[in-house]
Formats: C-alpha cells, structure tokens, sequence
C-alpha cells in the first residue's frame, strides 16, 4: 500500500486555523513520484509526503493540470518554505531541508495566512 490512511484535520497551530480537513500520508517512493499527477482537484483534502532522513526536495507539476499551495515543513513541524500558486508544468528546487511536503488546494496559503516558521499540527 503506498500511503497510511486518511487522517484527520491537518492544522497551522500557530495561527489556530485549518489548513485541510483530512490529509493523506505518502511515505513511500512510487506514492511520492505520482503524486497529484493525471489527478483530480484537492478540495478541502491535502497530501502530505514524509521524507526520512530530512532532505531538500525538488517539486514538479508536470501532468498535475491545476495549480496548488505547498508547505514545506521540516522535523520540528515548522514551515521552512512556501510556494503559493505552483503552476501545472513548472519545477521548483527546495531551498531547505524539509521532512513533509505538504500539498494544498490553490489559495490556502493566503486564506490561512500561513508564513514561515509557523508550526503545523497533524491530528
């Protein structure tokens, strides 16, 4: 099985806001190397892929054909990078090293109001 179940409320702690009402976790490679590919919409779910040890990670949106927000948070559970809007059929190389990526519906960011170092809770 590529992925751990649907879990519950994904959250910006330090905002007291929701991010997601459900996430689903990807811990495995060909889970991580499909992703949102030749997929539907996010609505209000995101994908949430767990890289262990931590590493800085490189994106695409090839075959993803909708834009999407994406966190980066590393193993303390802090935002440490934030692409809002990534296009279909861009690259985006990490700039830190991060345990989850966390993909979102386009516009969550901004309706969260989520920034840098804010803290991510997984319930």
């Amino acid at each position: 099985m590529e992925l751990s179940g649907i879990k519950m409320a994904l959250l910006n702690h330090t905002k007291s806001g929701k991010l997601a009402d459900e996430y689903i976790i990807y811990r495995r490679i060909l889970g991580k190397a499909k992703g949102l590919m030749f997929s539907g919409k996010l609505k209000d779910k995101a994908l949430v892929f767990e890289f262990f040890p931590p590493r800085k990670v490189s994106l695409h949106m090839f075959f993803v054909f909708f834009p999407i927000d994406v966190l980066f948070v590393d193993d303390k559970n802090e935002v440490v990078d934030i692409i809002q809007n990534f296009k279909p059929f861009t690259f985006y190389k990490g700039k830190k090293k991060c345990m989850f990526v966390i993909e979102l519906p386009a516009g969550t960011i901004k309706k969260t109001k989520t920034k840098i170092r804010d803290k991510v809770s997984f319930k």
